[in-house]
């Protein structure tokens, strides 16, 4: 499974420069931060960070993006089994 650093790197780069890039960017740059979903940036959880972020990726669109929302999807899904 890859880092949250990673993932937030691929998004970056796949989506820098659309006109709807910078309400996401606001969550992914923290993401750049964070390895795990149990880490945190300050007073935000890895988990509240990369709800956000999916909520502002949802133009996102193509192969590339179903594939890394539904692996942060998964990350999400699973983290909250942990803490449940």
């Amino acid at each position: 499974m890859r880092t949250l650093r990673e993932i937030a790197l691929e998004i970056d780069w796949e989506c820098r420069g659309k006109s709807w890039y910078p309400y996401a960017e606001a969550y992914v740059t923290p993401m750049m931060s964070l390895d795990t979903m149990q880490d945190r940036y300050y007073e935000d959880s890895a988990e509240s960070i990369v709800s956000y972020a999916l909520a502002n990726l949802q133009s996102w669109r193509g192969d590339n993006a179903r594939r890394i929302k539904a692996e942060l999807n998964a990350m999400l899904k699973s983290a909250r089994k942990v803490s449940a």
